[in-house]
């Protein structure tokens, strides 16, 4: 008595709103095909909603889809609602009046998963022009999900409504998609390919591929249709896949195989003999296919097939591969957009290989310029470079802790990172390096031992996991040319950090006084000693920066890369590299030789995309080679670095 007081109350206090209404008489018109929905009947319901124009059709077509719409027994209106208990919060369709009622005598409409996205279809369509922006983006994505051809002329019709730029041209391109391969007219769908010769994204790509798509195909006469090409056997097929595809087809018999002539004699077994042989005599293929091939003369079993009936065969057929859109013009002009399109591709692949190669030359110019400073001037082989590179990363690790803002802990990190690594650097030409001039394999046995130290020291304060060096939130994301040239802003800051460091290195090394004794150590120590100059002190100073450099690289590099305490070892064998090659102690050797190493190692990654390991090893047996023939470098220096 009380469930009917309810649906009484209910019914009552939203009579007006029922009569009200626009929707609810559209949804008693189909009621039956909207509660019992099939994929036949359901499209005359959907259609008669949209054309209603509704505001409150997406949200029933929303709530019909994921299964929120319910329906009063006694007299079939619709309700949305949602369940709580035993009871269900209805809303009514039209007005929005709400009211508590128990579920007794009201059914939940469940469409199938069929029903459900011919629902789904009919919601994007209605959503295109929704006023909320989120709504229409979410539709066009939806279509580009799943195009389908009922789609093309709502999309056609919400462009020039369309107020969001960014929207409008991502609609015009998804019509073009559609119109391409679904457009009524076929002037149209080529007129849409050609304006898709310019796009180079993998959709516009997909459709094109979508209508080149072939089915292959043999004809004992001329072939019919839009034909794509003709395959020769011995060249796109083989004899056997030729012949194989005959069989397939019905227009030839099929091989018989060794197995099979193997069990056709066992079965055909007289008094000892098959085929007139006697079964012992039978243990060769040629003695099995003799037998066979009498009992085939008898009609018993299939005959063979030779292989000169095989060539035969596929000799008086014809092979070829056919569209399956049948108009010649269409294939046509989306082959020849295809051709500009992958034209286009290949050069921006080699634009975004190339940006790619400058950023790693950056990397490894960063990396190998404070051991070029270095090793050029005092010719001492430092293998704890790498740990400098290390120390910076820390450092700017630990101004982070400090300091919040990722923009104002990078700039504090850079100079302090430059400090600390310039006093390490000191210390350790003070205390290790200026004992063994001239004595290289103690120098490199001995910096290889503090490399080592320096890792465990890093592992006892920071521990052996990663560590977090964030880049500042502008730095985030890429700078996106193209769907195929794109580039991180981190590798751009990286690139812009090392072109300052060149051009800082150059002015310190030609418009400084510390420059010019550096140079006039480098060249002739003697010499410059006799001038005034105190050797000693420059080559302190030098390692000094040297190891500066190393440590701000470092904070540039942890931008980029893991922050570990082995994060070292992995750019200092591309540090050696790049200097040997580029030429020892010249900072346009350096560059040149980074980017010879940069480029060289994209290249070969190009190749062997999935090993980049074998890459390296590529790139390091082509250096030894290079070495060979130019053992001083691409840019050979002068002075006591040539001299030794």
């Amino acid at each position: 008595m009380f469930r009917h007081l309810l649906i009484l109350a209910l019914g009552l206090g939203l009579a007006g709103a029922v009569q009200a209404q626009d929707l609810q008489p559209v949804l008693q018109t189909h009621a039956d095909e909207i509660a019992k929905p099939s994929r036949g009947s359901v499209s005359i319901a959907l259609d008669d909603l949209i054309a209603t124009g509704a505001p409150q059709v997406s949200d029933f077509l929303e709530r019909w889809q994921n299964k929120g719409v319910w329906q009063r027994d006694d007299d079939g209106i619709f309700y949305f609602a949602d369940e709580s208990g035993d009871d269900l919060a209805l809303q009514d369709i039209d007005s929005g009046a709400q009211l508590v009622v128990p579920a007794d005598g009201f059914t939940q409409l469940k469409p199938n998963g069929g029903v459900r996205r011919l629902i789904g279809t009919a919601l994007v369509q209605f959503q295109l022009t929704d006023p909320d922006a989120d709504r229409r983006s979410t539709a066009v994505d939806s279509i580009a999900r799943r195009p389908d051809e009922s789609q093309l002329a709502p999309l056609l019709k919400s462009i020039d409504g369309e107020a969001d730029k960014q929207l409008k041209a991502r609609k015009i391109q998804l019509a073009n998609f559609l119109s391409a391969s679904f457009a009524p007219d076929a002037s149209d769908r080529i007129a849409a390919i050609n304006s898709m010769s310019t796009d180079t994204s993998i959709e516009a790509r997909a459709v094109l591929n979508q209508i080149l798509t072939v089915t292959t195909s043999v004809s004992a006469t001329e072939p019919e249709g839009n034909v794509a090409r003709i395959l020769t056997v011995g060249g796109d097929l083989s004899q056997s896949e030729a012949y194989g595809r005959l069989v397939d087809a019905g227009l030839a018999p099929p091989v018989i195989a060794p197995n099979d002539i193997r069990d056709a004699l066992a079965a055909n077994v007289v008094d000892g003999r098959a085929g007139g042989m006697p079964t012992a005599q039978l243990n060769t293929q040629a003695a099995r296919e003799k037998a066979y091939a009498a009992l085939a003369q008898a009609g018993t079993v299939p005959p063979l097939v030779t292989m000169d009936e095989q060539r035969a065969a596929t000799e008086n057929h014809i092979f070829f591969e056919r569209y399956t859109e049948e108009t010649p013009a269409i294939t046509e002009a989306a082959r020849a957009a295809l051709d500009r399109i992958e034209t286009r591709v290949g050069v921006a692949q080699t634009v975004d290989l190339t940006l790619d190669a400058l950023s790693l030359a950056s990397i490894y110019f960063l990396a190998a310029i404070g051991l070029a400073i270095t090793f050029g001037v005092m010719g001492v082989i430092n293998m704890a470079h790498g740990e400098f590179i290390m120390m910076g990363a820390y450092t700017g690790y630990v101004v982070q802790l400090f300091v919040p803002d990722y923009t104002v802990s990078i700039i504090v990190a850079l100079p302090l990172a430059f400090a600390i690594t310039f006093a390490a650097g000191v210390v350790m030409e003070r205390l290790v390096i200026r004992h063994l001039y001239h004595r290289p394999l103690e120098t490199l046995l001995a910096t290889f031992g503090i490399s080592i130290a320096l890792q465990q020291l890093a592992k006892n304060i920071f521990g052996t996991q990663a560590r977090p060096l964030t880049s500042p939130a502008w730095l985030d994301g890429a700078l996106v040319f193209s769907d195929v040239i794109q580039i991180s802003y981190i590798r751009i800051a990286i690139f812009v950090l090392a072109l300052l460091f060149l051009g800082l290195i150059l002015f310190v090394l030609k418009r400084t006084r510390l420059g010019l004794e550096v140079r006039a150590v480098t060249q002739n120590p003697g010499m410059a000693a006799s001038m005034g100059i105190n050797p000693d002190r420059i080559n302190m100073l030098t390692f000094g920066l040297g190891s500066g450099i190393a440590g701000i690289a470092g904070v540039a590099i942890g931008l980029y890369a893991k922050v570990t305490s082995e994060m070292g070892a992995d750019y200092i064998v591309q540090s050696f590299m790049t200097v040997v090659v580029g030429g020892v102690g010249n900072v346009w050797g350096t560059l040149a030789g980074a980017s010879l190493i940069g480029f060289l190692q994209k290249g070969i990654e190009w190749f062997n995309p999935s090993n980049t390991l074998a890459a390296q090893t590529y790139m390091v047996l082509f250096i030894i080679l290079f070495i060979q023939f130019r053992p001083k470098g691409i840019v050979a220096q002068k002075g006591r670095a040539a001299a030794d």
